[in-house]
């Protein structure tokens, strides 16, 4: 990989902090508390008094709450639609929390943007989106799709020096200044999304939120990918929070684990602990789904039953129709999120000692 990326002159910024030393300070740079997003999607006005329907509310999120340290990632896991990406969105300012906060360094950042501070924030929290195809303009060269951000935050004006900083950035992740004069269509799915991490590390952010970057991408190239983001982040002191659904790459990737489902974290421990010794039976039911190498001959155990509806969702825990050890009080009282053995789990039947 290519040495870290040297400061330029044209405008101060923090210094970023080694991984290593980062990770014991004691306040977290993310604190997320209590977290929720509600979505309307009733139908128009005049079907609801024709059909006498009353409006529908989506939970996306839930009461979500986590912290990530300094130089570390916590990844966030789960099934399609139980939320990991809303909260993605929700930490980077594209929606508006139905209620909680998001503490960023010790700033209240929901606040900070609807504010003349909001500009500064963003600078510091960047975004990688999913599909490479789709996040980049096609229309645009390379050196203006990275460069975008250096312009949009007045960062740098001159274009000698705008040419000088994309040429750094695109050997950062892997690229060559060459490849400034090129268009997005020119590229391979992975090179494209080396050019959307060069985007997001263009105004040397703290905190990078990664919204499952690899899951377009080949097996192949999404370890190359993964490994570039490695790198960034022990030379830069970047943390990451890394929305996922392969709970092989979160291996590959994370320090800590938050496992969703319906809105709602049902598991949150460090990766060792996670997984060696899962707890919640959903974080053991994705689990046993993984492919072993050296269980080539036993049967893989797929994900039971179906997610359910998150317009009507189940009483109590909203994972009782699939859970094995459900009972009474799982299917009447929903679970809150306590700490046992280091791990913060979300089940009467843990808490009761019943698994």
């Amino acid at each position: 990989m290519s040495a870290p990326v040297a400061e330029p002159t044209a405008a101060p910024v923090r210094q970023p902090v080694p991984a290593h030393k980062a990770a014991a300070e004691p306040t977290p740079l993310v604190v997320v508390q209590d977290l929720a997003r509600t979505f309307d999607v009733s139908a128009p006005w005049l079907n609801r008094v024709l059909e006498r329907k009353p409006r529908q509310w989506l939970h996306a999120v839930d009461g979500v709450s986590f912290e990530i340290a300094r130089g570390q990632t916590l990844a966030l896991v789960g099934e399609s639609g139980c939320g990991k990406s809303t909260v993605a969105r929700l930490l980077v300012g594209l929606y508006t929390p139905t209620r909680g906060r998001f503490v960023f360094d010790g700033q209240d950042a929901h606040a900070a943007y609807a504010s003349a501070q909001g500009r500064q924030l963003r600078r510091r929290i960047q975004m990688i989106f999913q599909d490479p195809y789709a996040s980049l303009n096609p229309r645009w060269r390379v050196e203006d799709i990275v460069a975008e951000p250096l312009r949009e935050h007045d960062l740098l004006n001159d274009a000698a020096a705008l040419r000088e900083r994309v040429g750094e950035l695109l050997r950062s992740v892997g690229l060559s200044p060459h490849d400034m004069v090129k268009y997005p269509h020119q590229f391979s799915g992975g090179q494209r999304q080396r050019i959307s991490i060069a985007r997001a590390l263009a105004t040397r952010p703290d905190f990078l939120v990664c919204d499952e970057p690899t899951s377009a991408l080949d097996v192949s190239v999404q370890a190359q990918v993964l490994n570039i983001m490695k790198d960034l982040q022990r030379q830069q002191g970047l943390t990451y929070l890394f929305i996922s659904h392969n709970l092989a790459v979160v291996r590959h990737v994370s320090d800590h684990v938050g496992v969703m489902y319906l809105g709602r974290l049902v598991e949150l421990a460090d990766k060792r602990t996670l997984f060696t010794q899962p707890r919640h039976p959903y974080t053991r039911m994705l689990l046993d789904a993984i492919p072993k190498l050296h269980d080539t001959g036993r049967a893989r155990t797929p994900v039971q039953g179906e997610v359910p509806n998150p317009l009507n969702p189940p009483s109590g825990c909203a994972f009782h129709p699939r859970c094995p050890h459900a009972n009474a009080r799982c299917r009447a009282e929903r679970p809150t999120l306590q700490t046992l053995g280091g791990v913060r789990v979300a089940c009467h039947a843990v808490q009761e000692g019943r698994i």
